[in-house]
């Protein structure tokens, strides 16, 4: 498939008006052609109407239909070929395997959501039937299903071009709702962006729906990323980037006449805490594993663990002095972007400069653009719990370790963190009560608690949750991944005494779509 530059509004390709978007290779500094101009209000104002437009016949599409739907959105990704794998290597820098396992993920979300559309448990329908005879007062039938919120808006993140992108964990949970979408492609992959996109849109005509459920757009800075937000027909966005650009579009979200659910994941350091037993058993081989996650993906993970917290000790210098000579031992690996590079540049720099953190070891240095050394420094809980830039996120392979006195300072620090995605324990049977005492700080500060794992690498499951308080993401009820997502482009309608006939098909007396229902207060189906 040729690459044309143009946006997808429904099933038109368009050519923006605005300055261009221009892929870099980061792994040459090569700019890869071709440029995707940006749009500008008239198109945002197409793609919106045109997604308002499908809205209510999308979200009546049979269940059966939905997921076939889903399932043709991967069967056309898979069916690009070696052309998409290669565009993405190109403008991530990322190996091919990379990219290869993530186009698995992005497909296998697709058909995941399938099946939660076709089992309808989503619905969540309730039925509580009429009891004219009910003393003192009789009961009104009442049914209540879920339903779409309206068209969402999604932004593509920097490091999962095809699994956090176009047809990302957002994309596929909104349109499992019934929701159409509209992606505002990320700056660093638009010709990968145009691929999938095509897809969907392609998936779209082969399924006879609505050509409005689907549209992407570019565009550079923020114009479009805010006119969409703020567009009324627009009733929700899904977000991963950058604190910055998230709580931008967040409070636009927020400052609406109608003000809009906005799903933002932004920023977490993912504290890992070996505790004494462990570090005492298995001190240095853990030491080694931590680098091990930490280098993943050159430490572009959201969940890529950028702080170790853990008791002074002969135990934990082991573990240290380990994961040192693991970071000396790391080579240099390629940036997604040139522009991450310089961050990531910068908050090492302040961590060396700080004069609080004293540098244990650094990796290899790259001899190609845009590749990042890995690093490890260690402070002590006081001077991490006086200086703000200490707790700050470096995006990138480097962690800072953070030296306790005593359990006292541990809860100290750990009652300072921040939110975060996740908390990891490594921790051996004598470390219970240790990990007991913790837990319920940990439960308030992370969505996810893991135990002798690492953070990086999240399953697409049932039981995942990718989400937790702020800053790790705007809205700690929800979750980005896993199956749950689906609920959050959702929202409960009752239906008071409506006759049969003008109910829909998931609340009908005789179940016609099989489904699991809460009956009078009983499970049905």
């Amino acid at each position: 498939m040729n690459l044309t530059g143009e946006m997808l509004i429904g099933q038109t390709a368009v050519k923006g008006s605005r300055d261009p978007i221009q892929a870099i290779n980061p792994a040459t500094n090569e700019r890869l052609e071709p440029g995707y101009p940006g749009g500008t209000q008239a198109e945002v104002e197409r793609a919106c109407q045109l997604a308002w437009d499908a809205f209510d016949a999308y979200r009546e599409t049979s269940l059966e239909a939905r997921a076939k739907f889903l399932e043709t959105v991967a069967d056309e990704i898979e069916a690009l070929g070696d052309a998409l794998v290669e565009r993405a290597v190109a403008e991530s820098g990322l190996p091919q395997a990379r990219i290869q396992g993530e186009r698995g993920r992005t497909c296998g979300q697709l058909r995941l959501f399938a099946r939660v559309v076709r089992d309808g448990e989503w619905l969540d329908v309730r039925i509580d039937p009429a009891l004219p005879d009910r003393q003192p007062m009789p009961r009104v039938d009442l049914r209540q299903r879920h339903v779409a919120l309206g068209p969402v808006v999604v932004f593509g993140a920097s490091n999962f071009p095809l699994a956090f992108s176009v047809a990302g964990g957002d994309t596929a949970s909104a349109l499992a709702a019934g929701c159409p979408v509209i992606v505002k492609a990320h700056a660093a992959h638009p010709g990968t962006s145009e691929l999938v996109g095509r897809a969907i849109q392609a998936a779209v005509k082969k399924s006879g729906l609505p050509e409005g459920v689907f549209s992407l757009l570019f565009g550079s800075g923020r114009e479009v990323g805010t006119a969409l937000v703020s567009d009324p027909r627009i009733k929700a966005a899904g977000f991963t980037g950058s604190r910055s650009g998230g709580l931008a579009l967040w409070k636009a979200a927020q400052s609406r006449p109608e003000p809009i659910p906005f799903y933002a994941e932004m920023s977490s350091i993912n504290p890992v805490y070996p505790l004494p037993a462990a570090l005492k058993a298995r001190g240095e081989a853990m030491g080694k594993a931590f680098v091990g996650s930490l280098n993943m993906g050159a430490g572009q993970f959201c969940t890529n663990p950028g702080l170790v917290i853990a008791r002074k000790g002969p135990e934990l210098d082991a573990f240290v002095a380990a994961a040192g000579e693991a970071v000396k031992e790391s080579g240099a690996q390629t940036m997604l972007t040139p522009g991450i590079f310089e961050a990531y540049e910068s908050g090492v720099a302040g961590l060396a400069g700080s004069g609080k953190a004293r540098e244990i070891a650094r990796g290899a240095k790259g001899e190609g653009p845009n590749q990042c050394q890995t690093g490890l420094f260690v402070t002590s809980a006081a001077d991490f719990l006086g200086d703000e830039a200490l707790q700050a996120e470096v995006f990138g392979s480097t962690s800072l370790v953070v030296e306790c006195a005593d359990d006292d300072e541990l809860k100290q620090v750990t009652e300072h963190l921040e939110g975060q995605l996740t908390v990891t324990l490594q921790m051996d049977d004598a470390d219970t009560e240790t990990a007991r005492a913790l837990l319920p700080a940990l439960e308030r500060k992370a969505g996810r608690i893991l135990v002798n794992g690492w953070p990086t690498g999240v399953e697409v499951c049932d039981a995942m949750v990718h989400g937790g308080p702020f800053p790790a993401t705007s809205d700690s009820r929800t979750t980005s991944v896993g199956t749950a997502a689906i609920f959050r482009f959702l929202r409960p309608v009752c239906y008071q005494d409506l006759p049969e006939a003008l109910l829909p098909e998931a609340l009908k007396q005789d179940n016609p779509l099989k489904l699991k229902r809460l009956v009078d207060g009983k499970r049905e189906g």
